[in-house]
């Protein structure tokens, strides 16, 4: 009787072991390599919060595609500050239709697709941001000098000078990120430590120059800038309201910028600040270090850090009567009629 009751124990405990085994394996990325597969994530935020992300990210590839079609199809908008958002509106369309939804895969579930897709997308996870950056710059410095130096303007910033400054810009980026994810990209996974895993690591040194030429030193030169052009044109505009003979005569021979460049420098500030806002929580978390970057609560700041992309159209929509023109037109199929890039949006 006593051995009965033994083996009867024995075998509820190995049914035990191996409904714990397999209960184990469900909790695998890959259960037919228990040994170096990797476990799955637990989720960091709650379901409604993902589709509330990817619906986001939709909005964030709908409104660029806006911004790229009005200002490719209209002639009227080939101007080049209009480039220069060209540009930025390019860089925000990939972060809503690469970048946002790869955060959300990352943080929720395993990587299924690969060491080399891996390495691909952290190679667009640099390129992207840093050329919105570079994007950021030159639109700072298209309103120096369209509000600082108006008399040159049509001479120093030409379609042309524009266009390469963006390739070069582009390119810029490309090569910066490619100096950063070399590794990665000559032996994929290499920092991965189990199958299902997607991760890029950088030392804290290589991380520190990172946050410098990318965030704090381009940061330096837009506030600079912007400084520089608000103060300009303050004192035009009450140069503008002054009632006094002499000063009204000795400005009069001053080239002074126009009333729709200080309005574009007002709205672009605004651009900028946005910009800023949501940029600096990211590398605030960054310079922390590893501890809190790993922690679920970075997985917003990184969130916080691509919404900037989706804030971009609103505030074109906001300050800006082409885009919302343009917005019209497109959506009423009017741009298919023949003739329409020639329709005035000013």
């Amino acid at each position: 009787m006593i051995r009965l009751v033994q083996k009867a124990a024995r075998a509820a405990d190995l049914c035990r072991s191996l409904q714990m085994e397999v209960e184990d394996r469900a909790q695998l990325c890959f259960p037919q390599f228990p040994n170096t597969s990797c476990r799955k994530p637990l989720a960091p935020w709650p379901q409604t919060v993902n589709t509330v992300f990817y619906s986001i990210s939709l909005i964030t590839v709908a409104l660029n595609l806006l911004i790229i079609i009005s200002i490719s199809h209209f002639r009227q908008l080939h101007t080049p500050t209009n480039i220069l958002l060209l540009s930025l509106a390019v860089s925000d369309f990939l972060v809503g239709l690469v970048l946002m939804p790869r955060e959300v895969l990352r943080q929720t579930s395993c990587w299924f697709l690969g060491e080399l897709v891996c390495a691909t997308f952290t190679l667009l996870s640099g390129i992207i941001p840093i050329s919105s950056i570079g994007d950021m710059v030159l639109i700072s410095v298209d309103r120096y000098v369209a509000i600082c130096d108006p008399l040159h303007y049509t001479t120093r910033i030409t379609d042309n000078r524009v266009k390469l400054c963006v390739c070069l810009c582009w390119l810029c980026s490309v090569s910066y990120s490619c100096l950063f994810v070399k590794d990665e990209l000559t032996q994929p996974g290499r920092f991965n430590s189990c199958y299902g895993e997607c991760v890029l690591v950088i030392d804290f040194v290589l991380g520190g120059v990172d946050v410098v030429l990318s965030f704090i030193a381009p940061v330096t030169v837009i506030i600079a800038l912007y400084l520089r052009v608000f103060a300009v044109a303050v004192s035009q505009a009450r140069a503008m309201r002054s009632h006094i003979t002499a000063v009204t005569l000795q400005l009069s021979v001053t080239p002074k910028a126009k009333k729709s460049e200080l309005k574009a420098a007002r709205n672009l500030g605004v651009l900028v600040a946005v910009f800023l806002i949501c940029f600096c929580p990211y590398y605030s978390v960054s310079l922390a270090g590893d501890k809190l970057v790993n922690a679920s609560s970075a997985s917003y700041v990184i969130f916080v850090y691509y919404c900037n992309s989706c804030l971009n159209p609103v505030i074109y929509a906001l300050f800006y009567p082409w885009f919302r023109k343009a917005v019209k037109l497109i959506v009423t199929l009017q741009i298919l009629q023949p003739g329409s890039s020639e329709t005035n949006m000013l």
